[in-house]
């Protein structure tokens, strides 16, 4: 090989390199941020109707709530064992023990509680609570989904025992749920003042009309309206046994009033083998919307969803300023007839942001974006059943592409030139073709460029896309630093880093 032609390859490959150097910072930077997939759904800033589910990989996905019950305003106590960090899912009830386990063979949603029959869920309620209170009571109903694998004379469901001053007499009291022959037999002692039976006895028994059947899922309910006095227990919506609980013994009677003891513990199936599902307590009595709503929510084999979908946005994501968002990649999950929305919004701060400003862009997955830049971003998925509420889209996880504006090189060579209080700054240009201008950083402290005093402002001062400039009005005799720093010339706020630092000391005697 001659010489002539190896110098030609090394002449070749040196306008090569300054090839990149001049153009490669006209290009900017792909950076990738990701929601989701191993790192899993922390990043989420709200959410409505969303639960997590089983995804690609095995990692958490996000996906349409099941149609569970949601707390109301007459909502005391609800347990649904979506949340197994935190069981209580709303009331002021406090866990005291917690033997049951999660399972996923529910009747509704992801998970039930099962039970071995080595002690359930005791809870306590907090003062105000309609278990944590005591004296006179209104309108309440106790209810919850209940699958046995046996159904033995004495299996307890629920219990509840205390004791109240009566007359000076100290009375027993309690609420019991528990299997005799196949049935679930309701027992209410003494906790309505002055009531006796027909029978003469204080004590309440109301029991079902058929058997409870083993591995099969049935809605149960306990319900008293203060109001008409009528105590039911009902079963899949349907009445099982009833007693008013009035001086006449039916609906024409006064009613007698419920007036409960000291505040005591209350079990959820302490002996007991099988699976509970959404237990709740409520202050008012049962509704037939309540089994219309539990029915569509909890039909054998098939979980209900949230019928209007569900939706989440995610925390503020900090990128760089000026950083613009080329695509969103969404490993999704979408059965026939559902449906998955997304949503895009951006802004230099997201202080001020509010639920619909700035506005959500809507995009398509896997497809560019166009006109969304800023140093934050968020995004929205809405998410929607199929028409039945029996399937939900699912998402593992968000591919955010975005491209990040490249910082400036600073001017390679500064010098400093001290006048009569004044100093004037030469440079030569940047050799990045991004820069659009220069800040001009100045103090009295090497490193520290907070000087106030120029007559041009204080520091940093944007001297536009120059190479020299004179800054006035500074103290003769004080020594001052200078630094320079390039910001880009697609947005100024894209500023790059500072520059070898110059001094310079004013003094009178100069010109």
């Amino acid at each position: 090989m001659s010489n002539r032609f190896v110098k030609k390859i090394l002449v070749f490959i040196s306008l090569l390199g300054l090839s990149c150097i001049f153009t490669g910072f006209s290009l900017a930077f792909a950076k990738e941020v990701i929601l989701g997939g191993e790192n899993g759904w922390n990043q989420l800033d709200s959410s409505q109707n969303i639960t997590t589910g089983t995804g690609r990989f095995g990692y958490d996905c996000i996906q349409i709530d099941s149609n569970s019950f949601d707390a109301d305003e007459f909502t005391d106590f609800l347990v649904s064992f979506e949340n197994n960090e935190q069981i209580i899912d709303d009331g002021y009830y406090n866990i005291l023990q917690n033997n049951l386990q999660i399972s996923n063979q529910t009747i509704n949603g992801k998970s039930a509680g099962l039970s071995r029959n080595t002690g359930g869920l005791t809870v306590k309620g907090e003062n105000g609570t309609f278990f944590g209170s005591e004296g006179l009571m209104g309108s309440f109903s106790i209810e919850f989904w209940l699958c046995p694998s046996i159904v033995e004379n004495g299996e307890i469901i629920f219990d509840w025992e205390t004791s109240k001053i009566q007359k000076n007499d100290l009375i027993y009291q309690k609420i019991n749920a528990s299997f005799d022959k196949g049935k679930l037999v309701w027992s209410l002692s003494n906790i309505f003042n002055n009531y006796i039976s027909n029978d003469g006895m204080p004590e309440i028994v109301l029991q079902g009309k058929y058997s409870v059947i083993p591995d099969k899922w049935s809605y149960h309910v306990l319900s008293f309206d203060c109001e008409t006095g009528l105590l039911e227990y009902i079963v899949d919506g349907v009445t099982q046994d009833l007693a008013y609980i009035t001086s006449s013994g039916n609906e024409e009677g006064e009613v007698y009033l419920l007036v409960l003891g000291t505040p005591a513990n209350v079990d959820f199936c302490s002996q007991y083998t099988g699976k509970i599902d959404d237990i709740r307590i409520l202050r008012r009595p049962y509704m037939v919307a309540d089994f219309q709503s539990a029915e569509n929510a909890g039909k054998i084999g098939r979980v209900q969803y949230v019928p209007t979908g569900g939706r989440f946005i995610s925390k503020p994501i900090i990128v760089s300023t000026g950083s613009v968002l080329r695509s969103l990649n969404a490993e999704v999950n979408v059965p026939s007839q559902t449906e998955i929305c997304f949503y895009v919004r951006s802004g230099e701060n997201f202080y001020g942001w509010s639920e619909n400003y700035p506005e959500w862009k809507p995009v398509i997955n896997e497809e560019q974006i166009t006109g969304v830049s800023g140093l934050y971003f968020q995004v929205m998925a809405e998410l929607l059943p199929d028409g039945n509420g029996e399937t939900t889209p699912s998402i593992t996880k968000i591919s955010l592409d975005f491209e990040e504006l490249p910082e400036p090189l600073p001017p390679f060579v500064v010098k400093a030139i001290a006048g009569n209080s004044s100093v004037t700054l030469s440079w030569n240009y940047s050799v990045d073709d991004t820069a659009g201008g220069y800040y001009l950083y100045y103090g009295t402290r090497p490193g520290e460029y907070l000087g106030r005093i120029a007559i041009e402002g204080a520091s940093p001062i944007n001297v536009g896309n120059v190479s020299s400039f004179t800054v006035t009005g500074l103290e003769n005799g004080r020594i001052y630093y200078f630094a320079l720093a390039a910001y880009s010339a697609y947005n100024s706020n894209v500023i790059g880093e500072l520059s070898k630092e110059v001094f310079a000391r004013p003094l009178a005697r100069l010109k």
